[in-house]
Parts: C-alpha cells; sequence; structure tokens
C-alpha cells in the first residue's frame, strides 16, 4: 500500500488532504482570529489519528514507518552532523554562514532539556503546518494539502509551526484558550511547546543561514529568544 493510501486510512474523515480555496497565508490576523476554532478543531482531527500499528517516532518512510524508537533519538539526530546530504558536517556553518553559534547552542541546551516531557508523546503530525501550506475558504473548512514531511512526535509540533511562520497571530495563547474551554488537559503543556518551538526554530534558522538569508535569520531568532516568556505567562 503506498504512503497516501495508508495516511489516508490513519487519517479521520473530517481531515481533507485535497482542499479547495485558497492559502490561509491571505488571511489578515482579524481573519485568522474569528475562524481559530475552525483552524484548531481540524489540526486536533489530525492528532486523533489511530497509530495503534506505527512505531517509534520521527518522519514517516514510504511504508509509514519511523526511523526511531524513542523521542530523544528523533530530535537529537535532527541535528547529527554525520548525515550524509545536505546536513553533513553542517556545524562547519559557524564559520562560513550567519548561524551564531553561542546562539544556537543555548537554545539546543534548553530544547534538549525539555524532551523528557516529550517522550511518549506519540501522535500524527503534519510537522510542515504553516500557514502557507494551509488552504482554507476563512469561513468553514480548512484543508491540508502537502504531507510530505508527515511523522510521529507530540502534536504541539503543530501549533509551534504555526507560531514561528506567524508569531503576531498569537498561537500558543489563543490555543490555551480554546483547550480551557474545551476541558482539554495538556499536560506539561509549556514544557512541551518550549521543546518543540526551539527544534522547529532552529530547524528553520539552520536552513535560513545554510541560503544565507539575513531578514529570516533574524526574525527566527527574534522568535526563539521571546517565546520563553510567552509561554511561562500563559
Amino acid at each position: 500500500m503506498s504512503r497516501d493510501r495508508i495516511l489516508r486510512s490513519m487519517l479521520s474523515g473530517k481531515v481533507d488532504m485535497t482542499p479547495d480555496g485558497f492559502a490561509a497565508d491571505q488571511l489578515t490576523p482579524e481573519q485568522f482570529w474569528a475562524c481559530r476554532e475552525l483552524f484548531f478543531d481540524r489540526i486536533l482531527d489530525i492528532h486523533a489519528s489511530d497509530i495503534s500499528d506505527v512505531k517509534g517516532y520521527g518522519n514517516l518512510d514510504e511504508r509509514c514507518a519511523t526511523p526511531y524508537a524513542t523521542c530523544r533519538e528523533y530530535i537529537v539526530d535532527t541535528f547529527a552532523e554525520d548525515k550524509e546530504g545536505y546536513w553533513y558536517n553542517w556545524r562547519e556553518m559557524f564559520d562560513t554562514t550567519l548561524l551564531d553559534r553561542a546562539f544556537f547552542e543555548r537554545y539546543y541546551k534548553e530544547m534538549e532539556a525539555r524532551i523528557p516531557y516529550c517522550e511518549g508523546r506519540r501522535y500524527l503530525v503534519n510537522d510542515f503546518m504553516f500557514f502557507s501550506n494551509m488552504m482554507t475558504d476563512g469561513r468553514t473548512t480548512v484543508g491540508f494539502p502537502d504531507w510530505s514531511f508527515a511523522s510521529i512526535g507530540d502534536f504541539l509540533i503543530d501549533f509551534a509551526i504555526m507560531d514561528l511562520h506567524k508569531p503576531y497571530m498569537k498561537i500558543p495563547e489563543l490555543l490555551v484558550q480554546y483547550l480551557d474551554n474545551r476541558d482539554i488537559v495538556v499536560p506539561d503543556f509549556k514544557e512541551r511547546f518550549l521543546c518543540m518551538g526551539y527544534l522547529k526554530g532552529l530547524s528553520v534558522l539552520r536552513w535560513h543561514a545554510s541560503i544565507d538569508d539575513e531578514e529570516s535569520c533574524v526574525s527566527i531568532m527574534q522568535s526563539i529568544s521571546e517565546l520563553q516568556a510567552r509561554i511561562y505567562a500563559l
């Protein structure tokens, strides 16, 4: 069975993989806030998927199998230097690109210290939940056409990606309100969100540094450095 067919079999019928509409990136903050519950509903439908036949953590391969037995292995190997391909010996970037060693290592340690809070949190996640990768009509429908990076991990990673893309949308702040209104308890929410936020923030920062995108690097570093104060204020 193909990867797409396996994914479809996991996902609830509420999750639209072939949506019509326009990219959610086009919504103004006010328009998003007006329909935010619709977005959160549909994203949580993804996380409610039955993954009882899938073991481990990390990106799903063509057979929808994962490469890592633990969350720690998955997160730490994301930044391994000995991977063949684009990121081989990537730490050389500290000397050759905009990537700041002190900044990266500070938040890597913050991320690593919080991994135990995410261990055992296994959900199907889109792992590419940027506003530009969600389709909507702005009123009644939200869909997710790109599953290239579908993974097994802590479901808060999808919300952390949304926040990294547009921190002014106040995703974690609104998500906490949403969860409270529905009596949904997320154990260790703050530490898990920070772990996932630092994981994706450092990954995206590394990418933009690799293409010498200074404007994006400055913006991402600001988002990363402000995240803890925002989350602890919740």
